[in-house]
């Protein structure tokens, strides 16, 4: 049986500067609780993505696999993770024009590997994604995104 959750949040910022810092790999470990991100295939992480791009974000010492599976630029930023605790995970993150800012809808649709499991990770991944939303939010309000 398939878990959900979804978050929202708000930023000041336009909708192409939030597009812009989920592009940028590179600049999630300063706006989430991520310590560090490379491409698999070598790139530089500041580089904006792609489709099929294959990202390794580690948070302590957790190692997530996340590959984009679909973008629609301003717009949609889709990714999906079938590996860890997941047998799958697709996550989707809406850019809604909110007056002059933007209204950011974060949302998965997963499944874990042991059954049990998954009530406690939809909660984790509540209060986890809740910090990466608001932090997103705040950094694309930034005048000038910090790089590397």
């Amino acid at each position: 049986m398939p878990h959900r959750y979804s978050i929202n949040a708000r930023s000041d910022a336009a909708p192409t500067a939030v597009y812009d810092a989920l592009l940028r790999a590179g600049s999630w470990p300063l706006w989430s609780p991520i310590d560090s991100v490379t491409l698999a295939d070598g790139r530089d992480p500041w580089d904006r993505g792609r489709v099929g791009d294959v990202r390794l974000f580690r948070t302590g010492r957790a190692l997530s696999r996340e590959s984009i599976e679909d973008l629609e630029p301003d717009r949609r930023f889709v990714y999906i993770n079938p590996s860890g605790p997941f047998r799958s995970y697709r996550g989707q993150i809406e850019l809604i024009p909110d007056g002059s800012g933007t209204r950011i809808s974060w949302q998965a649709e997963f499944e874990t590997n042991i059954r049990l499991l998954g009530p406690f990770m939809r909660l984790y991944l509540l209060r986890f994604m809740r910090r990466m939303a608001w932090g997103l939010a705040t950094y694309a309000e930034r005048p000038t995104m910090t790089s590397k």
